[in-house]
Order: structure tokens, then sequence, then C-alpha cells
């Protein structure tokens, strides 16, 4: 009586008295995030089933029928017709159900020599590598967009700061191009964390193996993956896999958050160095004047997002014995709101920065503030023969005079300047403007004008 109550629904049901609850059944189910690997769950189906098949652990007919009903499912999927039923819990048992439907004992016969365990560990081992992939092109696409907005503005200078005080003069190519640095260790380590998520699981079974005669490394090449993983209990156990997309992706999103610290910063009127295009900002409900980096801002908020969700996924694994457990499930909404949020920030951050227009004449002027030319007068008198803590004691009296006056390092006559130091001829005029600060800095990783344009073109070589 109770098995025909729960319908025979679930895979173990003849082990059960009673059926599962509703309110377990939705407590439990993951059916309604995870049907986003169904393609993926379809793929692999039918690499496993081709190797039984050759392994003749199933017969060809079967193969036939079940490669026919698999690529109907995948129509329905697609076309949205597929339906998904919350008593079947998963994508896995969503989608061999149907194929039982359309091919009978053939689709029974598809599970033979796996489990759910290492059947979900190959799907989401496909998807990340699939997210990478994706990541990895929107990277290019936001470094190159970079990259044309640091050839534009070689030499436009600004100031550069530390402590969020004006410290040397700088060119903003120089200075978008420290990000196109950082998004280019992003790329390699989505490629690094590629090789370790590269590694087929399926074949494990539920944690021992399986006593069918299976060929784990046709499966792993049917697939497209390097290697299969050596041990049964890690393979359908291990997330490290997702963690460590999730660290990368993290990181990502941090160099997203810094540079859009300094977009929203740049954009106020108080600065007023750069402006971004209207379809990235929002006006205000009461205020009819102002101009709100949302997109920038949201960002910045959603990196607290990815970070939590990096959070979720160890502290998840951090206390699971060998070998898998339900507690897994929990892997997947961290590690799809990761790809989401990071794909759809990268989309976005690529066509924003083609919007910035660059404003050189404010940047400009905030670079004569701040006295940003002091360490070239420092070592001017080092290249006179003066030691650099002389030098550095000198140029501060000098700095202190100018504040005192309120006048810039480049207004002091000569005379005056010869009052800190004898050493000082009239060559300094030249090494105390903007342009001769910055094309001073003429070596690999300088802000040069130059520099800026040789490290464009090796950029570009690697795009």
């Amino acid at each position: 009586m109770t098995a025909q109550l729960s319908k025979k629904s679930e895979a173990w049901s003849a082990r059960f008295s009673e059926p599962v609850s509703d309110l377990v059944k939705r407590y439990t189910a993951s059916v309604f995030f995870d049907k986003r690997l169904a393609q993926h769950d379809i793929a692999g189906s039918l690499a496993h089933a081709e190797m039984l098949a050759h392994q003749q652990i199933i017969s060809a007919q079967d193969h036939a029928d079940i490669v026919r009903g698999m690529e109907q499912i995948k129509g329905e999927i697609e076309a949205g017709q597929f339906e998904w039923l919350l008593d079947l819990e998963d994508v896995h048992l969503n989608i061999e159900k149907r194929l039982t439907e359309l091919v009978g004992d053939a689709g029974k016969r598809l599970h033979t020599g796996r489990s759910r365990n290492d059947q979900v560990a190959t799907d989401i081992r496909l998807y990340v590598r699939t997210a990478i992939d994706d990541i990895s092109g929107l990277l290019r696409d936001l470094r190159a967009a970079l990259v044309d907005l640091a050839e534009q503005h070689a030499d436009t200078i600004m100031p550069g700061f530390t402590h969020m005080q004006v410290a040397q003069p700088i060119t903003f190519g120089h200075h978008i191009l420290a990000y196109v640095e950082m998004f280019g260790r992003d790329a390699e380590r989505m490629a690094d964390a590629r090789k370790r998520v590269n590694r087929l699981p399926l074949g494990a079974a539920a944690l021992a193996g399986t006593t069918f005669p299976i060929d784990r490394l046709r499966v792993a090449k049917t697939l497209g993956f390097d290697d299969v993983c050596r041990n049964s209990l890690d393979a359908v156990s291990d997330r490290d896999f997702a963690i460590e997309f999730c660290a990368a992706a993290a990181l990502v999103m941090t160099h997203i958050s810094r540079m859009s610290e300094e977009l929203v910063i740049w954009m106020s009127p108080r600065v007023g160095f750069i402006d971004i295009a209207d379809r990235f900002c929002t006006g205000s409900s009461i205020m009819p004047q102002k101009k709100n980096p949302d997109v920038p801002e949201l960002a910045r908020g959603k990196t607290g997002r990815v970070n939590g969700h990096l959070i979720a996924l160890l502290t998840l694994m951090k206390g699971q014995p060998l070998a898998y457990n339900k507690d897994n499930q929990e892997d997947k909404e961290p590690l799809f709101d990761t790809v989401d949020t990071l794909t759809d920030t990268l989309r976005i951050f690529a066509d924003m920065a083609s919007g910035i227009s660059v404003k050189p004449e404010a940047m400009r002027a905030a670079a004569l503030q701040g006295y940003a030319t002091a360490t070239d007068l420092a070592d001017y008198l080092v290249k006179k023969g003066l030691p650099f803590r002389d030098a550095h004691e000198a140029v501060a009296h000098a700095v202190r005079a100018c504040v005192d006056r309120n006048i810039d390092l480049s207004d002091l006559s000569l005379e005056e300047l010869r009052q800190f130091s004898t050493l000082i001829d009239d060559d300094i005029f030249a090494v105390l403007t903007l342009e001769g600060s910055v094309a001073a800095r003429d070596h690999i990783g300088g802000t040069a004008p130059r520099q800026v344009r040789l490290a464009i073109e090796e950029v570009r070589k690697s795009l």
C-alpha cells in the first residue's frame, strides 16, 4: 500500500515503509536549481552509455535507444517543454524518468555502473569548465576594452596617489594598465584552476567503484577531460575544484570592486576626472541634478556576495567525512550564483569601459596640487651628488616654504630654489614639469608614455 502511495517515484522506494512527506520533499529537492545542469547531465550520460555499449555491458540497441531518447529530451528542455517534477527530486532522476518513458528498459539500464554521486560530480565539473571558458573570454574582452582606453590616454597626466594623498604624476594610461595586469592574473588563475576541474569522477560510482568492466579513460576522452580522478572516495566527495573556482572568482570581483571604487571617486563632481556613459547610471527620484554611478556601486556590493559564496563552500566542506554526504547538495546555489554574478559583471564592465570619457584638464589640475614633483627634485639633487637622505631633507624644507606661501615648487625662482641647495641650476625647471616627471620614468613598468605604449603592444600580443 505504501509503495502504491509513493508511486515508486524515488529510486529507493522499495526500501522504505512510508512515503517522504511533502515538507521533506521540498526541503531536500534540488531540481528547481540543479536543472541548469541538464545539458551537462545529458552529455555525461551519453558518454557513459557509449562506453557501456563499447564494453558490451549494454547492447547496441539499448545504446541506440538511449541516444534517441536523450535527443528528444534535449529538444524538450531547449524548447521549454520538459516537465520538471518535484517528486523526482533532482535533474538526474527527472531526466532518467523521462528517458524510461520514451525508450523503456534501455533507459533503466543507463544507470548501470554509476551512481548519482559520481554523476553529479561529473555534471558540476562540466558546468564549471564551461563557466571558466566563458569567463576567460569575458576577461579577455574587458582587458581589450581597458587597453583601448589606456592607449587613448598614454600621455594624459593625472596624480598618482598613496594614502589617497597626491604622490607623483603618472599617466591615466599607466593607471588603467594596472587593472589590465590584475585581470591578466585573474585569467591565469582561471586557466590554472581549469586544469584541476578537468578530471573525470564518473566511474567512481557511489564511493568504491563498480564491479562492471568499465573504461573510465574512454569516457574521459569523449567528454574532453584530461584525466580521471584517481581515487573513488575522493572523486565523489571532492569539491576543491568548485572552491578554487570561487576563490578565483572572488579575486576577480575584488579587482572589479577596486576599480569601481576609483570610478565612483573619479566621477564625483569634487574630483571630476571622468564621466560614465548615461546607460550605466541612474538619476534620483527627488534630486533632478543627480547622475549616480549605479553599476560600479552595485558591482562593489556584489563583491561581498561572491566572497560570501566562497566562505559558504569552505564552511560546507570543512566537517564532512568521506565520502559523499547530502551536505554537498548545498554546493550548487553558491556556485551557480557566483558564475551568474561574475559573468554579468564582466560583460557589463567591458561595455562600460568603452563608455568612459576622460577629463584631462581636471586630472592635470589635480596633479599640480600636492607637490607631486617633489621626488623628482630629490632625485635631481641625488644625481648632482647629494646623498638621498640629505636631498629628501632639502626638498622637505622647500615644500614647507611653498605650503606657507600657497605656491607650487615650479613657481619658485632659481634663486629661491638655491636657498635649499646650491647644487640646483637652471636645468631644474625641466625636471619640475609634469611632463618631465612622467617622461623620466622610462623603464619597464614605468609611467613614461613610451613605456605605456610598449606595455600596450605586449598586452595586445597576448590577447
